[in-house]
C-alpha cells in the first residue's frame, strides 16, 4: 500500500496509506487531511482539491490533462507543481509521494 505525505500550509505533516487505484484526493478525504475540500467529489469540476506536487515527484506524477488545466484556472496561487489531487491516480510507483496543500482552495 503506497504512502502519501500531505503537508498543510502551516507545515503539519499527514502520512496516509493509500489504496492503489484510488486518487490522492480520495486518500486525503478518507484520512480527513485538512485543506482538501473536494467539493465535486473527484469529477474534475472544481479546484477544491488543489495540491502542489513536490518537485522531486513531478516527472513521476506527470502533468495535468487539458481538462485539468482548465479547472486549475479557478485555483488560487497556481504554480508549476499544481495539480488537482482527484486527477492523480495512486500506483505503487507513487509510494512516498509528497504533496503540499495550499492555504486556501477555490
Amino acid at each position: 500500500m503506497p504512502t502519501i505525505t500531505y503537508i498543510t500550509h502551516d507545515g503539519e505533516t499527514h502520512k496516509v496509506e493509500a489504496d492503489t487505484g484510488s486518487t490522492v484526493m480520495e486518500a486525503a478525504v478518507r484520512s480527513m487531511v485538512p485543506g482538501i475540500d473536494a467539493e465535486c467529489g473527484g469529477a474534475c469540476a472544481c479546484a477544491t482539491c488543489h495540491v502542489y506536487v513536490d518537485e522531486a515527484w513531478r516527472d513521476t506524477v506527470g502533468g495535468p490533462s487539458p481538462m485539468e488545466e482548465d479547472m486549475l484556472d479557478f485555483a488560487f496561487e497556481v504554480n508549476e507543481g499544481s495539480r488537482l489531487s482527484c486527477q492523480i491516480k495512486i500506483t505503487d510507483a507513487l509510494d512516498g509521494l509528497v504533496v503540499k496543500v495550499p492555504e486556501r482552495q477555490a
